[in-house]
This record gives C-alpha cells, sequence and structure tokens, in this order.
C-alpha cells in the first residue's frame, strides 16, 4: 500500500513502482489485486481504512462466519470439547490478527450468534427426547418446562434462541461464556 496526495499523484507512482517491480526485479504484478484508490475504498489484508479507523472487511466478516458454521455445523459428529477446542483455537487467531480494529459495534451481536450456535450445536448433540429432558433437568429446569420443549417439533437452530434455552444455559454451571467478548475485553471495553 503506497499513499498518495492526489489520485494522479498515485497513478504516477504506481506506474513508477509497476516499471520497477516488472523490469529491475523481473516480478509480476496482479492487476485484481493493484489499483489507485480513496483510502477509505482500499483494503489491505483483510482491514479497510474509515478516515483514521481501522475496520475489518465484510470479505473477512462473511469468511468469519463460514469457518464458524464449519466448526459448529449440526452434522459433524465430535465431542463438544473438541469442537469448543477448535472453536476457540480459531477465535483465538481471529481476534489476535484483527483485535487492532477499532471497530467494536457488531461483536456483541456476533457473540449472540455465536452462543446460540453452540446451543444448536448441544441440542442437536442430545438427539432423543429422553436424553434432552435429562439434560434439561441437570441443567435445572423445570420438569414440565423441559418435556414441553423435549417434544417441541421446532428444529434446533429454532430452539437455541427459544427464552428457556436462553435461561438454562445461562443459568448452568455449564455456563455458555461469552467468547468473543472476554478475548476483546481482556484489552478494551465494549458498550
Amino acid at each position: 500500500m503506497i499513499l498518495g496526495k492526489s489520485r494522479r499523484a498515485g497513478k504516477r507512482v504506481m506506474q513508477g513502482v509497476q516499471r520497477f517491480l516488472e523490469r529491475t526485479l523481473k516480478l509480476r504484478i496482479n492487476q485484481d489485486k493493484s489499483r489507485v484508490a480513496p483510502t477509505g475504498q482500499a483494503t489491505f489484508l483483510g482491514f479497510t481504512f474509515r478516515g483514521v479507523r481501522i475496520r475489518w472487511t465484510e470479505k473477512a466478516s462473511r469468511e468469519f462466519k463460514r469457518r464458524v458454521k464449519e466448526l459448529t455445523g449440526r452434522s459433524w459428529f465430535v465431542s463438544m470439547d473438541f469442537r469448543l477446542h477448535k472453536l476457540a483455537r480459531y477465535l483465538r487467531g481471529w481476534v489476535n490478527y484483527f483485535g487492532i480494529s477499532d471497530y467494536y459495534r457488531p461483536i456483541p451481536e456476533v457473540d449472540h450468534w455465536l452462543r446460540r450456535r453452540l446451543r444448536m450445536c448441544y441440542w442437536k448433540r442430545w438427539r432423543r427426547a429422553r436424553t434432552k429432558v435429562r439434560e434439561l433437568l441437570k441443567l435445572g429446569t423445570s420438569l414440565s418446562a423441559s418435556i414441553s420443549v423435549a417434544m417441541s417439533r421446532k428444529g434446533p437452530w429454532r430452539l437455541a434462541r427459544s427464552l428457556l434455552a436462553n435461561t438454562t444455559y445461562a443459568s448452568s454451571g455449564k455456563r455458555m461464556r461469552s467468547l468473543l467478548q472476554n478475548y476483546f475485553c481482556s484489552s478494551v471495553c465494549i458498550y
């Protein structure tokens, strides 16, 4: 990334750099990635710049969600410990890379979505109605509420959003920690 004062100056510098790289160093330049643009439209290694603020790009956000969906997929039948280990490892790497960003507004929303994905994984893992009732009772819900939710025809994703699931998992001993907020709160304050 090379910064210039005007578009004309940027084009002039880009031509000079292209000439140097192609003729002197004998390197090929990717024309799709090379362009002259205002800093607000430029992307660099997954980041974009809004004035003096650094944000992650929309493409990086989509890739993050795709990878989390892959790690919390309903058809990936591995133990929850292994799944949580892989997810925590990915989140740690993502936060360490994109943590320099000044863009924290979507973090609580992504955190809620992530916890809902994990609740869905638990619900899918329990499969049978009697297992669901037994596990919900272990988490401290009443018998009647456990039976009514376990016998529901709604799918795991829909039930992961239900009030019972939210309150049960939040108040249980197996507390679903807000994974992303824990990583970001160590260095910044989120409002």
